[in-house]
């Protein structure tokens, strides 16, 4: 152990692991002493770092460069690629910004770039671009995220705000102590607490879980994925149909009611709305009590089972969670706001392990109890461009500008986007309906990239910048949602010609006479030295120590003092909800938003409802019969190393696997390790089998990240043959209100694939020129 420690760190989302370098190249990531449950994914860039699979120059497509924006886009993912020297590419992306911003303005440049990138506090990609686009006169933004857009929109208006909440669920060491009973809505997936946004020190997810279930808690998992809650919990399974949680919780909440086991002095005094909301849950306006009787035909759980389940909940100390993923549903606004609902119902807000909290084991930190470092991050400074969409709504933008659509309670428009500028993730993973997305992608005139390999987004780009990766700078991994602080050493040279994500905007803004309002006169170091300075001061005024910079950079990490009391969410607003008001019009949890209800919304009244989701399996007259749940995958971050050879461990024929029921199996003739097709209205793709008995019946699940590889590049609608199942989701808004993604609101068919299968190329360079007349 002792000589391990010696070895240089460095941090990635999935952890944090010390190096071992030989001959130019990271041999060996092994997590580091203090994680006592280190991510295998973390090595799986080991055997990526270099090879074929890697940018190593600068790349503009062929028609592009031959002919200018907007030649043959459709070509784009099948033309050719020819190698430039940086003087070039410089030039043709300053030219190309500058062309645009004179003749249609800065909002028809969109720098969404939405993504996870890299977890360094400096080279972050999205901060870097956004930096970049605000000191050439701005851009067109998105906002929220995938993840829980429509949390993000709709939390806010019943508690005054999402995220200073979901940083701050209540701690596992409370729920230990006191939980008699968790509920957990989508279950609490381990493989997700692998992952955490800008880095960590320490996975203790599953560490926290099994240490809970040992104190005798009775752990409740609503999924129809068994899965979601590992067995060594020894949980009930519950298995609703999927986007049904809402109705299944308005029958618990119809029965506590009708029981009379409510805590009616916790909704009078910290809840505003319940009478508003009462006749609805009973029925009095529609003639439909929301009943167990009425919730089991739509959740196809028995009336008894509710029944049962509301007489528990009320009458122990519970704690409900409500999983990101089930914001992304049609309609899924609902769901949170329903859970809060029915914890407000039972009472017991802001006492230590009862309440509600927004999906343990989401990630890395939930549930975590530790000072919030008040990090400073590389500053992006002011857009002056006010146009934005929701995050998911980039089909749209591409596909219809000047169009009005609403978003939270105001009418916004489109912009005419000419150029869409990325760097950092990955559009072609994490946006729905990929054949759609494929036909917006064709709509822009320039499509430039910073990316360190062939993924999709390289291949349909028009211009392709090499950036590096972690392993080949010197960085600083901080976030407020851990205790640690690492310095990440920049292990190898930079990969080719390939840049880290500064020096590329430095040298574009030096084209454009902007290179001293983009640097400020700092190198990478001094930038580094100033962030950690503003976080030292921030650090100081908070009362957390931290070392001097130099310290930090000797001694390679540090850990923050743990804070003296357990984190527990509203506690203070349960202790004086008067003096601890909430930031909502009434101070209050609004259970009825006067605010929603005046928006209007046919899809987002204002309280929470059941609507019935545009895709489910209860629909009378669905064309499909499987449920289709593309969750996160265990193997990689999203789509990130789908490549190396960690995640290709995982695949069936190269493909992508799918779990299937055994009874939806039999009915198809499927055994294990049958490539099958996919197939809905939208798009088809390949994938290998895997029966599983801890998926429902009538279900299928196949995990997002696998790299879109249409059978015909240049045909849209090409079946995916490596099992991308975001050629089947629909792209469709949650609701007028949040515009979130609905990826989990989609039905499909599969059956064995009989034809010869084609070759999974997904992984594959496209042809590259190199010619020397092109260096220029």
């Amino acid at each position: 152990m002792t000589k391990e420690k010696g070895l240089p760190l460095t941090s990635s989302h999935w952890g944090t692991y010390r190096a071992k370098v030989k001959n130019g190249k990271v041999q060996e990531l092994t997590g580091w002493e203090y994680d006592k449950d280190p991510s295998p994914i973390g090595p799986g860039i080991l055997d990526v770092q270099d090879g074929p699979t890697r940018i190593d120059a600068p790349m503009i497509r062929k028609s592009w460069l031959e002919n200018g924006p907007g030649s043959n886009n459709k070509k784009r993912g099948t033309d050719p690629f020819v190698e430039v020297s940086w003087n070039k590419a410089e030039e043709l992306v300053a030219n190309e910004l500058n062309r645009v911003k004179i003749e249609y303005g800065n909002s028809s440049i969109f720098g969404g770039s939405y993504g996870w990138a890299s977890a360094g506090r400096f080279h972050h990609a999205q901060s870097q671009l956004h930096r970049f686009l605000n000191c050439i006169g701005g851009y067109t933004r998105s906002k929220f995220t995938y993840s829980f857009a429509a949390a993000e929109a709709m939390v806010p208006h019943i508690l005054g705000s999402y995220r200073a909440f979901l940083d701050t669920c209540t701690s596992w060491e409370l729920i230990k102590k006191n939980t008699e009973i968790f509920v957990c809505f989508g279950g609490i997936p381990i493989k997700n607490g692998q992952i955490s946004q800008g880095g960590t020190g320490h996975h203790y997810q599953r560490e926290k879980l099994l240490d809970a279930a040992k104190t005798g808690i009775e752990f409740i998992n609503i999924s129809p994925l068994k899965s979601d809650l590992i067995d060594e919990v020894n949980g009930e399974w519950i298995t609703a149909r999927p986007n049904t949680d809402t109705a299944l919780m308005l029958g618990l909440a119809h029965t506590i009611h009708k029981e009379g086991l409510s805590n009616k002095d916790f909704l009078g005094k910290y809840t505003q709305g319940f009478d508003k909301f009462l006749p609805y849950l009973l029925g009095v306006n529609d003639g439909i009590p929301k009943n167990a009787e009425w919730a089991s035909k739509i959740c196809n759980v028995t009336s008894s089972k509710i029944i049962e389940l509301a007489r528990k909940i009320t009458s122990k100390r519970c704690m409900i969670s409500v999983s990101w993923s089930l914001t992304r549903q049609d309609h899924g606004e609902q769901t949170f706001w329903m859970a809060i609902m029915l914890a407000s119902m039972i009472g017991q807000i802001g006492l230590p392990g009862g309440g509600f909290g927004f999906g343990y084991s989401a990630t890395n930190h939930i549930g975590g109890q530790f000072k919030i470092l008040p990090g400073a991050a590389f500053p992006q400074t002011k857009n002056e461009i006010d146009d934005f969409i929701p995050v998911a709504r980039i089909s749209d933008l591409l596909l219809n500008p000047g169009k009005n659509f609403d978003f939270d309670g105001k009418t916004y428009t489109y912009p005419n986007t000419k150029i869409v500028y990325w760097a950092g993730g990955n559009p072609f993973h994490h946006h729905q309906d990929i054949n759609r997305l494929i036909k917006a992608w064709e709509k822009p005139d320039t499509i430039i990239s910073n990316e360190w390999c062939w993924n999709t987004l390289a291949k349909r780009s028009d211009i392709v910048l090499p950036c590096t990766i972690p392993l080949e700078r010197r960085d600083i991994m901080m976030t407020p949602r851990d205790p640690y602080v690492v310095s990440m050493s920049k292990l190898i040279e930079p990969y080719g010609k390939s840049k880290n994500d500064f020096e590329i905007f430095k040298g574009i803004a030096r084209k454009m006479g902007v290179e001293k309002k983009f640097t400020e006169g700092r190198s990478q170091e001094e930038w580094q030295k100033w962030i950690y300075k503003q976080t030292f001061e921030k650090a100081l005024a908070a009362n957390i120590k931290i070392p001097s910079y130099e310290k930090f950079r000797k001694d390679k990490w540090f850990k923050i003092q743990d804070p003296d009391k357990p984190t527990l969410m509203l506690k203070d607003f349960r202790d004086d909800p008067i003096k601890n008001a909430l930031q909502t019009p009434s101070g209050k949890i609004e259970i009825f938003s006067q605010t929603v209800a005046d928006f209007g919304y046919d899809d987002c009244p204002g309280h929470p409802v059941w609507i019935e989701p545009c895709e489910w399996l209860g629909k009378v007259d669905k064309k499909y019969p499987l449920h289709l749940i593309s969750n996160q995958p265990k193997n990689k971050l999203h789509s990130q190393m789908d490549h190396g050879k960690y995640s290709k461990s995982f695949k069936i024929g190269d493909r992508e696997p799918v779990e299937i029921n055994p009874f939806d199996a039999e009915d198809r003739d499927l055994k294990n390790g049958d490539i099958v097709k996919l197939f809905n209205d939208r798009g088809s793709c390949l994938a290998g089998v895997v029966i599983e008995e801890k998926v429902m019946r009538g279900v299928v699940k196949i995990s997002t990240g696998a790299w879109y590889d249409p059978e015909n590049p240049d045909k849209t609608g090409s079946m995916c043959k490596h099992g991308n199942p975001n050629v089947l989701t629909r792209d469709k808004g949650t609701s007028k209100l949040g515009q979130g993604p609905i990826a989990h609101s989609c039905l499909i068919e599969m059956k064995k694939y009989k034809n010869k299968l084609p070759k999974v190329t997904a992984h594959e360079p496209p042809i590259i020129i190199r010619s020397n007349i092109s260096l220029n």
